[in-house]
Order: structure tokens, then C-alpha cells, then sequence
């Protein structure tokens, strides 16, 4: 045991809020899966059981991921932007639908015969890709038309295969790139123009949608749907899931109704995925939704600090790049339970069910955990050369 710990590197600070999110989890996933269960899909120790083989392949990945040398990314994210482009076109030309609507978004990986989401790789990979480049232009002038190619098209490409499935990933990829873009230095007015045709292709797409809906199957409808009924109250499965949210909320009060005693559970649709954080509420209270946030935002807090110390630019934008979306997705997910915002279908990282998601948020940090390792690993390089005895052990 002592030799793992050993081999466990990085800041320990974001190891430990990793480890209590997959700990906490565990509970409402299990007490939320009993929905499933009863609708005859399995039984409920088969789903935690499950879910328990997720998060620990998800930590053999970022166990995996942050012993590999931070610099390495650079490289692999050129490798990955073409293999990501295939995966998704094979991934859309499949052509699944649902009442109509385009619904491509997870593709077979054979032998094992498990699904995996092809547009969360795509994220990862994008920002790593994103950040990659912006290091590389830092210090020059840049100029829009010269960005164009190596920048914007493999980001537009990509963005364009998961929008007819999956518009919420694609606003929140882009505005992240686009934040990304901002924390890198690219040109402010540059920036406006890409937010100003990132519009114009989207509202391009819906015009052809309408035009051409059994041509080109979409999700346009429903979620022009979502927004309207957000703004204007009507009663639809959407508002339905909203409501049930509200109710487990309101029951949970301050210390809620306790671990496994969720009722909601059973009437609320997606409570083990995009709703679990409103039957956490319902279940710890105010108090296990306080501790929840709190958790994210010291996430939050130890990624700018571990972006602070790189010391490469690349290293820095690396680290925000991938991490700013974890705790981006995470806010979303609460402000859908409590209607701030519309349905998106957005998990909540570590702790929601789904092995895709859990598995991309864990190769994520551990691109964290590998540039806060070469930080750790430099400082014990300096310390030991201030150390006369540490040199005069190595010369003896």
C-alpha cells in the first residue's frame, strides 16, 4: 500500500477532492438507481456495482495519465484531433434517432461491448489541442487569417459532428475554447468575430433543419422547445422532471430526509445521472448541497493554483483548459435542479452514473495531476541543490 501512495503524484489537495466525490457518490447513486432497477432494467446492486467498475477504471486512467510527462500532451492532441474527427463521423453516420430526432451520440467499442460517448473525448482533446496552440503563438503577433487553418477549422469540424445530437456539449465547448482563448491572449476583437460566426453557423444549421428535417434528422426542435418552456412556464416531460426536482429539493430542507429515504427517486426520470444532485438535496439537505459545491469550488480553487506554478505556458493553459470545463459542466448540472437554467442532459462529474463521462473527467485530471507532478518534481530538483548534503551523498 505504501509503494501506491509512492507512486501517486501531483497536488494532493485535488487527489482528495477526487477521492470524495467518488466516495460520496456511491450513496445516491445507489439509492437513485432503484428507479431503474424497479423499471426492470436490473436490480439495484448490479447498477452500484457497476457504477463502483466505472469510477475505478476512471481511476486507473488518471492514475495512468498523470505518470505520463505533461509535454507529451502537445503531440497527442495532433495525433487525436484526426482519430476524434473519424470517431465522430462514424459515430453521427450511424443515424440513430429518437421520435424523429438525431440521437448519434455513443458508438460500440467492440469485444467489450460497452457504449462510449465520442463527444466527451472530443472535448478533452480539443482543449488540450486549443491550449497547445495558443502557447505556441504567445509571444508573436498574431494575425486572424494565419489562425484560421491550424485553429478554428479543427474546432468548427469537430463542433459541427456533435451539434445535430448534442447542442448543450457543443455552447459549452465552444465557450469554453473561447474562454480558453481569452485566458491565452488572442485578440479580443478576433474573438468576437469567432463568437459572431459560431451565431451565424448555428442559426445556419437550424434554418436548414427546418427546411430539411428528414434529410438531415436533429434535435432542433426539442431544443428550441426547452428554451421557450423555460421562459414561459408550459407544462411538458421537460417541466416534469424540473418539477419533481423541486419538490426532492423543498423535502430535503436543511439536513434532509436521509441516505437511501429519497422519494422522488422513484417519479423523477435521470435521478442517478443529469438530476442526482436534487436527490442529494433531498437526502443530506441544504448541508450535502453546500458540501457538494463547496467541493467543485475548491476544485476550481487548486486548478488555477496548479495553473499559477506551471511552469510553461502551455503547462498553464493545459491545466485551466482541461479543468475549467469540470467545474463549468458541474455548475450547469445544479442550476438545471434548481431551474436556473434549461435541461441540458449535463452529468454531474464524479458523482453522477455513466462510465463515458466518469472516464474523460478522470483523463482530464490527470493532466492535471501531471503538470502539478513536474511542478512538485522541479521544486525537489531546486531543493536538492540548495542541499550540500544532498550533493555531497551523490558524489559519495
Amino acid at each position: 500500500m505504501q509503494n501506491i501512495f509512492k507512486q501517486i503524484k501531483g497536488d494532493k489537495a485535488i487527489w482528495a477532492i477526487v477521492a470524495l466525490l467518488a466516495i460520496f457518490s456511491f450513496m445516491p447513486v445507489y439509492s437513485a438507481a432503484s428507479n431503474l432497477a424497479n423499471a426492470g432494467h436490473t436490480n439495484t446492486f448490479s447498477l452500484l456495482v457497476k457504477h463502483f467498475m466505472h469510477l475505478l477504471l476512471g481511476f486507473v486512467i488518471m492514475f495512468g495519465v498523470h505518470k505520463v510527462p505533461y509535454k507529451y500532451f502537445r503531440g497527442l492532441s495532433m495525433v487525436m484531433i484526426p482519430i476524434v474527427f473519424v470517431l465522430l463521423l462514424i459515430t453521427m453516420l450511424q443515424g440513430t434517432t429518437i421520435d424523429g430526432a438525431n440521437a448519434s451520440r455513443w458508438i460500440q467499442i467492440p469485444i467489450v461491448n460497452m457504449s462510449f460517448q465520442t463527444s466527451t473525448l472530443a472535448s478533452v482533446v480539443l482543449m488540450v489541442y486549443v491550449a497547445r496552440y495558443l502557447s505556441k503563438i504567445r509571444d508573436k503577433e498574431i494575425k486572424f487569417k494565419e489562425t484560421i487553418l491550424p485553429l478554428w477549422t479543427p474546432i468548427f469540424l469537430i463542433l459541427i459532428l456533435i451539434l445535430p445530437a448534442n447542442f448543450s456539449t457543443t455552447a459549452i465547448i465552444f465557450t469554453m475554447i473561447m474562454m480558453l482563448a481569452f485566458i491565452g491572449g488572442y485578440p479580443l476583437k478576433y474573438l468576437a468575430l469567432m463568437i459572431v460566426s459560431g451565431i451565424a453557423a448555428l442559426t445556419i444549421f437550424i434554418l436548414v433543419a427546418k427546411a430539411f428535417p428528414e434529410a438531415m434528422p436533429n434535435r432542433v426542435d426539442t431544443w428550441m422547445s426547452r428554451i421557450e418552456n423555460f421562459t414561459n412556464g408550459e407544462d411538458t416531460e421537460a417541466d416534469y422532471q424540473i418539477e419533481k426536482a423541486k419538490i426532492a429539493i423543498a423535502t430535503g430542507e436543511i439536513r434532509g430526509l436521509g441516505p437511501g429515504k429519497s422519494i422522488q427517486k422513484n417519479f423523477l426520470p435521470q435521478s442517478s445521472s443529469d438530476f442526482i444532485f436534487a436527490i442529494i438535496i433531498e437526502e443530506y439537505g441544504l448541508l450535502g448541497g453546500v458540501f457538494i459545491l463547496v467541493l467543485y469550488l475548491w476544485f476550481l480553487f487548486r486548478i488555477v493554483v496548479v495553473s499559477h506554478k506551471s511552469d510553461t505556458i502551455f503547462g498553464q493553459l493545459l491545466v485551466l483548459g482541461v479543468g475549467l470545463p469540470i467545474v463549468f459542466q458541474a455548475l450547469i448540472n445544479m442550476a438545471v435542479a434548481v431551474e436556473l437554467f434549461p435541461v441540458t442532459g449535463q452529468t454531474l462529474p464524479l458523482i453522477s452514473s455513466g462510465g463515458t463521462s466518469i472516464w474523460m473527467t478522470c483523463m482530464a485530471i490527470g493532466i492535471i495531476l501531471s503538470v502539478s507532478a513536474k511542478r512538485e518534481e522541479l521544486k525537489e530538483q531546486e531543493e536538492a541543490e540548495d542541499n550540500p548534503l544532498a550533493i555531497l551523498s551523490e558524489a559519495i
